[in-house]
């Protein structure tokens, strides 16, 4: 059984920390690269670079990885569990 707050603070510091990476690459690049579209795409609503767009796109972030973490917790321990009930056995 995984436990759904240390998955779900795991993912979502992992999500911060990435959406923090693509913006600091998409601003030491050239326009070329096409950073801010990517996050454009990945983060509805999102606008390449102001302060408010930056705390929003943030706030996205954070909101996907705890999305992400709590939802892949809660449906593996939920398998687990009747996987255990049932005796189910892979291999």
């Amino acid at each position: 059984m995984l436990n759904v707050r240390i998955i779900t603070s795991a993912t979502t510091v992992f999500a911060t920390l990435s959406y923090l990476l693509c913006v600091a690459y998409g601003l030491l690049l050239p326009s070329s690269v096409n950073m801010h579209q990517l996050l454009e795409i990945v983060l509805p609503g999102f606008v390449w670079i102001s302060p408010s767009a930056f705390f929003f796109g943030l706030v996205w972030a954070v909101a996907w990885g705890a999305y992400i973490g709590g939802g892949f917790v809660l449906t593996y321990n939920m398998l687990h569990r009747w996987m255990v009930s049932v005796r189910f056995e892979p291999y």
